[in-house]
């Protein structure tokens, strides 16, 4: 239970954060956000404030806001449409009824000539069996009622498209760059929770019956050297042990000023179909201020380039899709992490979060990275490209993905249950 808490906690707050960043800009821009949703599917709580709709979908397997300018629900007003109009105090329309026009007695009836709500934001027609021709100016405001369900309405300049390359590009990176700032956070209070992981070889804590324990290794002792090896960093002495999974090693180590050398033998794990040693000691923390309000940046920086050097081998074949994890995967790992603590479990969060805005500056259909680039070809060509060649491409894009998801989700449940 513990686990299913934490995972729904940490896939929450990772998608909140980055679509409020979408969310945010968008509202700067001036745009009309109809939709601001964690999940996808079926709607299972829902509230409406501010002209957008808040809600929280059954699949968790992202989220999204929805910005006006591709609107299907919206039903396009042509000559010959009958619709009821209700007016607000202060003459203009407020309510456009579609069907179901015997439900609202006090609308006014009329056959529709010309409507433009992008623009002029007028409907102009005829009361049935007039001849006299009217013009109704609409509130910008004004509300769609189609099958009982209210829609606002999104004048040009409300719309996604309306809006100056770069505040559309600002729009699309902002989701992606509110991940690196969680992570940015979420580093810096590990910082001032556990202090700042140090890069000296100096033995933490060490693991209850691990080989660290058995061999006779103490918290505090500082590895100078591995089979005559000198060792210098953390780094260093992580790397030895790691390459000899079962094998004896001789570990010399300096303590209260005098040096010992320690045979240990780490134990053999697996890590991705290969064997690993380890030998259970933590690494020891600094208490620097200066280092904990700097950890956030250090460490995003290098777990994002660490993250794009494994996106660069599965792009040229080094790693396989196999080592792709999704929902499943993630909570398994997650699963896992939660047993370790809560410092482990806050680390975790922070590299989901720089995953999933790295992933999603990919330059792909439907990704906000390939949002961007149609925004950079606009910029650059000094016109839109053509909208529905756009919209089919993106769509393409978005079944792919969907089917990536699917392929890689059977790969996690192959991996635990098979």
């Amino acid at each position: 239970m513990t686990t299913v808490i934490a995972f729904i906690l940490m896939f929450g707050l990772l998608v909140f954060v980055h679509e409020w960043g979408h969310l945010i800009f968008a509202k700067r821009a001036g745009m009309l956000a109809r939709e601001f949703a964690i999940g996808f599917g079926p709607k299972i709580f829902a509230f409406t404030k501010n002209e957008t709709l808040y809600t929280i979908r059954l699949l968790p397997i992202g989220g999204y806001v929805r910005v006006a300018g591709e609107d299907p629900e919206l039903v396009e007003l042509k000559a010959g449409h009958h619709v009821g109009l209700e007016f607000n105090d202060q003459g203009k329309v407020k309510r456009i009824i579609v069907n179901n026009k015997s439900k609202h007695p006090h609308a006014r009836v009329i056959e529709v000539e010309r409507a433009d709500l992008d623009h002029r934001l007028m409907i102009e027609g005829y009361e049935i069996d007039e001849d006299e021709r009217l013009a109704f100016e609409v509130d910008p405001k004004a509300m769609f009622v189609m099958d009982e369900k209210e829609t606002q309405i999104a004048p040009y300049d409300r719309q996604f498209a309306s809006k100056s390359v770069p505040q559309r590009a600002m729009q699309l990176f902002a989701g992606p760059l509110m991940n690196f700032v969680l992570a940015i956070v979420l580093f810096l209070i590990l910082g001032f929770i556990q202090g700042v992981p140090s890069n000296e070889a100096v033995l933490g804590e060490i693991q209850e019956g691990s080989p660290a324990e058995s061999s006779g290794l103490q918290k505090g002792d500082e590895v100078i050297a591995i089979d005559g090896e000198s060792v210098s960093s953390w780094d260093e002495f992580t790397t030895i042990v790691r390459s000899h999974p079962a094998e004896e090693i001789m570990v010399t180590v300096e303590r209260e000023g005098q040096t010992e050398q320690i045979a240990v033998t780490p134990a053999s794990l697996e890590n991705q179909d290969m064997k690993i040693g380890q030998v259970g000691v933590a690494r020891t923390f600094e208490d620097s201020f200066f280092k904990k309000i700097t950890f956030g940046f250090t460490q995003t920086y290098e777990w994002s380039t660490l993250i794009l050097t494994n996106l660069g081998k599965l792009v040229t074949g080094q790693f396989s899709l196999d080592m792709l994890s999704g929902p499943v995967g993630i909570y398994d790992a997650t699963d896992q992490v939660v047993k370790t603590g809560l410092t482990n479990f806050i680390m975790w969060t922070a590299i989901l979060s720089i995953n999933l805005g790295i992933v999603n500056l990919l330059p792909l259909p439907a990704l906000d990275g390939g949002r961007l680039l149609f925004v950079g070809l606009e910029g650059v060509r000094g016109k839109p490209i053509d909208p529905q060649k756009e919209g089919i491409v993106h769509f393409i894009g978005f079944a792919l993905l969907m089917l990536l998801m699917l392929l890689v989700t059977w790969n996690d449940i192959q991996r635990l249950f098979l």
